[in-house]
């Protein structure tokens, strides 16, 4: 662990730093634990349930591998049998068949909502069934402020915390698999019925450089949840979970994991842009307020 450092706030600067010596971070909730320990390095708010997005498709992953089903088998891409919660646009066309490797690859790295549904819509308990063992899996692991209402992410009612997302992406770890497909670079799906392809790319920019080596990754993004991001990756000659809730811009997650890695290797905590503080401590006031109201509702 680093020495903390003491660092002093300055209102006129336009750049704030971490006052207890943490790395100063613009997401509003995360966690850092070495690969392999649920014990946190640090956290930020970690244990808040909030929307988590598509970080919900780690887990959909896991069911599916856990399931042994087979991985070389065709699926169909069906019509929703419920409207998606949110914008679902897609570029997959009804009736069109894929691999579910290839569907479960394309869901971890490009965050493809009907590559998720789809998964779980071919469960052998069917959709409900799906939820119902994401759920199950949930509190096997210990996952204490997680609940899980669709396999996409697209539903403001998934929540989780950020140390109960360190606890899942150890379980994801025991499987290479899901390492493997979600730091995928580039892909190309060859679909059927009819006979069509489609490029994907990875949304999380990190796996793209040598230098981070990222051996599981999960980017989410809904307007409730902000930029979110978990990722392992090589820190201070260590594989590092990070999880990065509710951030503001699109390069805030990555730019948070630059400044972990940063403060591991020297104990420097960084500084982030006012504006980002701003929106943290909105979101907190707002976080604040809910818990006050649902305190007084509970004792009146």
């Amino acid at each position: 662990m680093p020495v903390l450092l003491a660092v002093t706030l300055l209102s006129a600067n336009p750049v704030l730093a971490s006052s207890q010596g943490m790395p100063a971070l613009a997401s509003v909730n995360a966690a850092a634990a070495v690969a392999g320990d649920d014990a946190l390095l640090f956290g930020k708010n970690a244990d808040r349930p909030v929307p988590i997005a598509s970080i919900t498709k780690l887990m959909t992953a896991l069911v599916v591998v856990e399931s042994g089903q087979d991985m070389n088998e065709w699926l169909t891409f069906e019509e929703r049998h419920v409207p998606a919660a949110a914008n679902a646009w897609t570029r997959i066309r009804v009736g069109s068949r894929l691999k579910r490797s290839d569907v479960l690859r394309i869901a971890l790295m490009s965050s493809e909502n009907f590559a998720a549904y789809t998964l779980a819509r071919s469960y052998p308990d069917g959709f409900d069934g799906f939820v119902a063992a994401m759920n199950a899996k949930a509190v096997e692991l210990g996952m204490d402020n997680t609940r899980f209402v669709d396999p996409t992410g697209l539903s403001v009612e998934n929540v989780s915390s950020a140390s109960d997302l360190v606890r899942l992406a150890n379980a994801a770890l025991a499987h290479p698999l899901i390492g493997e497909y979600s730091t995928t670079g580039y892909y190309r799906a060859e679909f059927r019925g009819p006979r069509y392809s489609l490029s994907f790319g990875n949304t999380n920019a990190l796996v793209h450089r040598q230098s981070w080596g990222v051996g599981l990754s999960k980017t989410g993004y809904l307007t409730e949840a902000g930029r979110c991001l978990i990722m392992v990756s090589e820190m201070d000659s260590k594989p590092v979970i990070t999880v990065l809730l509710d951030s503001l811009g699109t390069r805030s997650p990555m730019g948070d994991a630059g400044r972990i890695k940063r403060w591991l290797a020297s104990g420097d905590p960084g500084s982030v842009a006012a504006a980002a503080k701003r929106y943290e401590q909105e979101k907190n006031a707002a976080w604040a307020a809910t818990e006050g109201s649902q305190t007084a509702r509970i004792n009146q």
